[in-house]
């Protein structure tokens, strides 16, 4: 004979499931790793610091931030999609560019330079269409 309360299985106290245990740390765990943000405008960006500057051209924009003497730049696709040429390059005045080149489906970079107090030239592509900028963020 079974003692008042206990369950079909003799043990007391209400029976739960694990369903609503599991929803709660699947829902949990989607908006740490990937929430709402993802994939939108309002991302993360991929370089630390403010953001400085944008270079927008037709197929794509150009995004600088600087970050305590660093500057850092990403170009981005206007239509991601399929892999194509995509390219980023930062030069601080003085000293050689630095370049990310390749086929990316979203973006090229990001890359970053110690530019200190100088001025710095950037260029942009994505496809056959391209950004450059004189010296800038003197």
């Amino acid at each position: 004979m079974r003692g008042q309360g206990a369950g079909q299985d003799g043990i007391r106290g209400p029976r739960r499931g694990l369903a609503p245990v599991v929803s709660v740390l699947v829902a949990a765990a989607v908006l740490v790793l990937g929430g709402p943000a993802v994939g939108s405008a309002q991302a993360a960006s991929l370089c630390g610091g403010h953001q400085a500057r944008t270079l927008r051209f037709e197929t794509g924009r150009v995004a600088l931030y600087k970050n305590n003497g660093y500057v850092c730049a990403v170009t981005y696709a206007k239509r991601p999609g399929a892999r194509r040429t995509m390219s980023v390059s930062v030069q601080a005045r003085g000293n050689r560019a630095v370049v990310d080149k390749g086929r990316y489906t979203r973006h090229a970079g990001p890359i970053t330079v110690h530019a200190g107090h100088r001025c710095v030239r950037v260029k942009g592509a994505v496809g056959s269409k391209s950004v450059r900028s004189g010296w800038i963020l003197c």
